[in-house]
């Protein structure tokens, strides 16, 4: 065998698939912990020679992948508007630099997406957090307990012994308590699998309770919540015999438009009830701020720039107006708003929608529990970018990127064309 054809199969095996998601997976959930022991340089090049792995693992397994199922459209688009916009952008090199990060992790994703099933990706989601999480107990005990003293280098206060907030090793306790739940997702469907023993099950369901509690993190009952309401729409249209599903899912959506009218009718006093107010003034004024630099420029935006780390117009502006220095717009679709106009917003709401559909269809249907994970990743991530940006970036674009691709490969209109192509049938409920 030439070296050559020694590469292509090597790229080309399970083994190496496995080796990837994995050493991807905890490069992407343990960013902020590499750039602080390292570099920011350092962890850009880790996750560009993993965006160039990549695509040398789909180049080898070409032959494999269908170009109709390959990314969703609506990604392709938002990535497009997001490079265009360096025409009308005050900092180019900066919005090609941020866009070359969303393009790199993107393309993990996809890689991930096409060389893992569902489960395997569960597994592999299970495993990396299982140790992220049990490592950012172990230097929380250490700092807040047994030293007593907080550990800069980690971005870790030493809060344990009072009770908390901990941030653990992501920097802030949003993002503590963002990981928490959807490493709970994780490890439910992971146990209902039977993926792992019933040991390994309570102990992570454990860790990851304990921890989202330790956080602090008002985001984090605004998510639960959110979360156990849609598990239990889930089960219910599971539950409910095929002839009378699009009932249910009808009157069940309708009882969510109700809920949300109701939430935002009531907003003042559940932000009460959750003691978030200071929080959520800091981000009604901000909002307030970026609705009215929206105003200037609302079909386009600003152009795409990612965090705001960079001080660039208008973000120094925003900051300068409101005596702060926020790195973004606490909100994911008012960033997407302030940078790529309604634009921008639109293909981001199709890209998350239209996926959180299909991936919801697909579930309601086919048997296996593995298939719940996608719908309730995608609901995570929708309500989370009401708080915060995190999707846009690291790893909630990841698994925004991931469960859109997964959706769409599960049921799309390509799907249909793909099979009329080659001949077969879709066959949806036979694949339960």
């Amino acid at each position: 065998m030439t070296p050559r054809r020694l590469v292509v199969s090597l790229l080309a095996s399970a083994e190496f698939a496995r080796a990837y998601t994995l050493t991807a997976l905890a490069a992407v959930f343990a960013s902020f912990l590499i750039e602080r022991l390292t570099s920011t340089p350092t962890l850009v090049t880790i996750l560009g020679l993993l965006a160039v792995i990549g695509a040398a693992v789909l180049m080898a397994r070409r032959e494999e992948l269908s170009l109709l199922r390959f990314a969703p459209t609506s990604l392709i688009g938002f990535l497009a508007l997001a490079i265009i916009s360096v025409l009308w952008s005050s900092h180019r090199s900066h919005t090609v630099l941020d866009w070359l990060s969303l393009l790199g992790v993107a393309i993990v994703a996809i890689t991930i997406g096409h060389v893992r099933d569902t489960l395997q990706t569960v597994r592999a989601i299970g495993d990396v957090l299982r140790w992220l999480l049990g490592l950012s107990l172990a230097l929380e005990v250490l700092s807040g307990i047994l030293l007593d003293i907080p550990f800069a280098a980690f971005g870790i206060d030493g809060n344990l012994a009072l009770g908390g907030p901990i941030q653990g090793i992501f920097g802030t306790r949003n993002m503590l308590g963002f990981v928490c739940v959807v490493a709970l997702i994780t490890f439910v469907i992971e146990w209902r699998t039977q993926s792992v023993g019933r040991g390994v099950g309570v102990l992570s369901v454990a860790l990851g309770g304990f921890l989202a509690l330790l956080s602090a993190s008002p985001t984090v009952v605004v998510l639960a919540a959110a979360v156990g309401v849609t598990t239990v729409a889930l089960t219910i249209v599971r539950h409910t015999p095929p002839a009378r599903r699009a009932t249910v899912q009808w009157v069940l959506g309708a009882l969510v438009a109700a809920a949300l009218a109701f939430a935002f009718a009531q907003r003042h006093r559940i932000i009460r009830l959750l003691d978030a107010g200071s929080d959520f003034s800091t981000r009604a004024d901000l909002w307030n701020a970026i609705l009215d630099w929206v105003a200037g420029k609302p079909v386009t935006g600003y152009g795409w720039f990612g965090s705001w780390t960079g001080g660039e117009y208008p973000f120094q502006y925003i900051n300068f107006q409101l005596s702060d220095h926020h790195q973004s717009a606490l909100n994911a679709y008012f960033d997407v708003l302030l940078q790529l106009g309604v634009l921008g917003l639109a293909l981001f709401l199709v890209l998350g929608g239209v996926a959180t559909v299909r991936s919801w269809l697909v579930a309601s249907v086919r048997r296996s529990v593995v298939y719940a994970w996608t719908p309730l990743l995608l609901v995570t991530l929708a309500v989370e970018s009401m708080f915060e940006s995190f999707t846009l970036s690291g790893a909630g674009w990841l698994l925004l990127v991931l469960c859109a691709l997964r959706a769409g490969q599960t049921r799309s209109w390509r799907q249909n064309i793909d099979d009329a192509q080659t001949g077969a049938v879709p066959t949806l409920g036979a694949e339960r």
